[in-house]
């Protein structure tokens, strides 16, 4: 199981998000139950980034949104980095 760990800059984010889009904060929350006990599980699609994200992995939300995670694999831990839509994370 890994640990999720919410930085003040992801905060604000997330809560810029969700304020515009409060009817995904269900999905949200599910999505990331599941990325912290199964970070492999085929809803997630779960994919590694490249370009200027290299080094950083994409989480689907639903087909609209999407949440851009560094996984500090030798410490069990996931930080979330960006929420938003595919051209807003991208």
């Amino acid at each position: 199981m890994y640990k999720l760990i919410i930085t003040d800059s992801y905060k604000k984010r997330a809560k810029k998000f969700f304020s515009a889009h409060p009817s995904v904060i269900e999905q949200y929350e599910k999505i990331l139950r599941i990325l912290c006990h199964n970070p492999k599980h085929p809803s997630l699609r779960l994919h590694k980034l490249s370009g200027r994200l290299v080094g950083l992995h994409s989480v689907s939300i639903n087909i609209s949104y999407r949440v851009v995670v560094s996984f500090l694999l030798k410490k069990g831990q996931i930080v979330p980095i960006d929420i938003g839509s595919h051209d807003e994370v991208y």
